[in-house]
């Protein structure tokens, strides 16, 4: 049984709360034409409620803790020591296009360290939680990362640049290298859910590059709380992944190894 802490319940129950309002405006764009103009506007909407209302719920619960939100931007807040990192909706073409894989992200970070992360996908309801010493969790279900060191036998997570994003020579080299030494590779556009699938290994492993904190933070402290390697994508041993926006998961087997495939591409 998974331990909740005071902690946890803000986060879990200001998540939760975001989530209604997402799938509650999940099931109105399902049934809006697919256009540039429209839809996309209403999307924005969604997520930016999604932003208040997260913003309203740890804001009360924890007053004076800052703020680090995709809409927002950087709060600063009269207590310096913490900081909530929030994406209100990580896979917005996927909400867009009437896909049902997208989530709510919240970590909170103390004297610059991850210590707390919910990850909450409203649509299947998978809540993956972590909280630094307590374990990673789907639920009630203690997560492992996956213990397959042989990269012919994994499946690995990316997320491929798109339209307007730098890098797209660089990840076709990257994926040169890595696709033909595994057993398959996955695009789902989410990634703080690639992050929560590597924790419950669903994936045996994830690299992505040109991330923002709010994308990784709480799928930071999930795959390492399920005893996993979540680590810079260019320097393992030393890098912070928060910073330079580059990271690999998975166990450390598996994380060396897609490192190594890295700097042979580069």
């Amino acid at each position: 049984m998974a331990r909740v802490t005071a902690l946890m319940e803000v986060m879990q129950n200001a998540a939760r709360k975001a989530g209604r309002a997402l799938a509650r405006d999940f099931g109105e764009v399902e049934h809006l034409q697919v256009s540039r103009k429209g839809p996309a506007d209403f999307v924005s909407a969604a997520d930016r409620k999604a932003e208040d209302i997260l913003y309203e719920a740890l804001g009360a619960a924890r007053p004076g803790y800052g703020f680090l939100m995709e809409e927002r931007g950087e709060v600063e807040g009269t207590d310096k020591t913490h900081r909530w990192i929030v994406d209100p909706l990580d896979g917005t073409l996927n909400f867009l296009h009437s896909q049902p894989h997208f989530a709510v992200s919240v970590a909170l970070e103390r004297m610059g360290e991850i210590v707390a992360g919910v990850i909450y996908n409203p649509v299947t309801g998978d809540l993956f939680h972590a909280e630094k010493g307590y374990g990673a969790w789907l639920d009630d279900r203690r997560l492992r990362v996956s213990g397959r060191k042989e990269l012919s036998e994994c499946v690995i997570a990316t997320g491929t640049p798109f339209f307007g994003k730098r890098g797209h020579a660089r990840f076709l080299k990257e994926l040169h290298q890595i696709m033909p030494s595994v057993a398959g590779v996955r695009r789902y556009g989410v990634a703080s859910l690639d992050l929560a699938w590597t924790a419950a290994g669903r994936f045996d492993g994830f690299w992505e590059r040109d991330l923002k904190a709010w994308d990784i933070a709480a799928g930071m402290i999930m795959v390492r709380e399920a005893g996993g390697y979540a680590v810079e994508a260019d320097d393992v041993d030393a890098g912070l992944p928060l910073e330079t926006g580059h990271i690999i998961a998975g166990n450390e087997s598996v994380a060396r190894q897609l490192a190594g495939k890295l700097k042979a591409a580069a």
